[in-house]
């Protein structure tokens, strides 16, 4: 919204801030419907509930997401409080779901601890279709093992959840950048085949070899992308437990018949991922038939350390995209739980029905019978007819007379016919209906 103030500056525009939309109607009941499958998913496989706040410490999203990344550079939302705190809008869960293990000393529990979380996330980022500045990401961890099978596992869970979206043609895009002990070998090379090429490097990548040059292979800058296809590739430095535990990681991809894709260029576009990094991809893509990324994910081992905890704990998760697969063609369009078409519209006459008419209201939704109806309108016409728009099998007209017999009029739209039901009777009555 534009010039908020009263008096002289009077609002010239009434919008939602550029990135950022209302979810309504269809659209809001098609993102409950994915957030009900995939914690149903979610929950077969084992992950528990949780939910961080949408504010976290400006230090903690920097220091967990890093420095020369996109995220921290370039997208994200700070402010300052009267308290003189430094907060940042979370631009992704994992940061601030490595804080809540710290702070509340999950590493007593036994290990590892797994959670699913879905929410809004926010980064300043160049709006265009199906991006926006404020969107909504549903995430699976497992945090305290270090075992390869958690890979798996939060990879094929993930694929579930898609799957049971409408995905049909899902392969899995991965690499392994290594641990502290192999990475240090490779980065050296990496930066020497940049420097090497450092005239072909735009400016902003450039900046990165002095941060991060890992994050280069990440870029979108389509000279880099270029340049990086003759790049060194991280699985050809990697020391011999990083090069088992990949190993192990496709043998159960491919026990599971799983396809995947090496991509040796894939790092992901956050600093925190050690080892696997993976992202899964629909074939059959958006609308233009480009494969599009529907998520991605890695092992985030040291990521309790940056964030300043005095010891590592070894960590996995996936983060889905929830707008880019509501919006895709395959989408199901999954229905909520909550949502019940009604069979009944309740129309109501007269002041002593109106009266009475939420009682009634209630006594139908203790039964868990969803009704539509109009209680601001007074005539049976309008009433009538809005039945009629929307196609509602049967009608609960209650008058003067009736409120007075407690006593309702159940009506049959398809061929007028109508019963004098009493209210006493009503639920028994209504169960007999087809």
């Amino acid at each position: 919204m534009k010039k908020a103030h009263t008096g002289k500056n009077k609002i010239t525009e009434v919008s939602s801030p550029k990135g950022m939309r209302d979810l309504m109607n269809e659209e809001y009941y098609s993102f409950q419907g994915f957030f009900e499958k995939a914690q149903e998913v979610a929950v077969y496989y084992g992950f528990k509930p949780i939910e961080t706040p949408m504010l976290e410490h400006q230090e903690l999203i920097e220091g967990g997401v890093g420095a020369g990344t996109d995220i921290v550079d370039k997208e994200i939302y700070t402010l300052k409080t009267k308290g003189g705190d430094h907060l940042a809008l979370r631009p992704e869960h994992t940061a601030p779901l490595m804080r809540a293990y710290v702070e509340h000393g999950m590493q007593t529990m036994p290990q590892p601890v797994m959670f699913y979380q879905y929410g809004p996330v926010f980064r300043h980022d160049k709006p265009q279709r199906g991006r926006y500045r404020q969107f909504w990401q549903f995430d699976l961890d497992c945090l305290g093992n270090d075992k390869s099978i958690m890979d798996a596992l939060v990879i094929k869970a993930s694929m579930s959840i898609l799957e049971e979206a409408g995905a049909t043609d899902l392969s899995v895009d991965i690499n392994s950048i290594g641990d502290k002990e192999c990475r240090g070998a490779y980065l050296k090379e990496l930066t020497s085949y940049y420097r090497k090429n450092l005239s072909g490097l735009p400016a902003v990548d450039r900046e990165r070899m002095k941060t991060n040059p890992l994050r280069i292979l990440d870029s979108k800058e389509e000279k880099t992308i270029k340049l990086n296809e003759q790049a060194p590739d991280s699985i050809s430095f990697l020391c011999a437990p990083c090069k088992k535990h990949f190993k192990e990681v496709l043998e159960y991809l491919e026990e599971m018949n799983i396809a995947y894709n090496i991509n040796k260029n894939l790092v992901r576009g956050l600093s925190y991922y050690t080892r696997t990094v993976f992202e899964i991809i629909e074939q059959g893509g958006n609308e233009d038939g480009i494969p599009l990324a529907l998520g991605g994910g890695g092992r985030y081992d040291y990521l309790a350390r940056q964030i300043g905890s005095k010891k590592d704990v070894p960590a996995v998760g996936f983060s889905i995209g929830v707008d880019r697969i509501v919006a895709a063609p395959w989408y199901k369009k999954l229905s909520p739980r909550i949502l019940k078409k009604p069979k009944i519209y309740f129309i109501q006459l007269g002041a002593e029905a109106k009266l009475k008419s939420l009682n009634i209201i209630e006594i139908l939704r203790k039964a868990h019978v969803p009704i539509a109806q109009s209680l601001s309108k007074d005539s049976l016409g309008s009433q009538l007819s809005i039945a009629e728009k929307l196609s509602i099998p049967y009608a609960i007209i209650f008058g003067v007379k009736e409120a007075l017999d407690n006593s309702v009029i159940v009506r049959d739209m398809s061929n007028r016919s109508q019963d004098t039901v009493k209210l006493s009777k009503l639920l028994e009555y209504l169960k007999e209906l087809k």
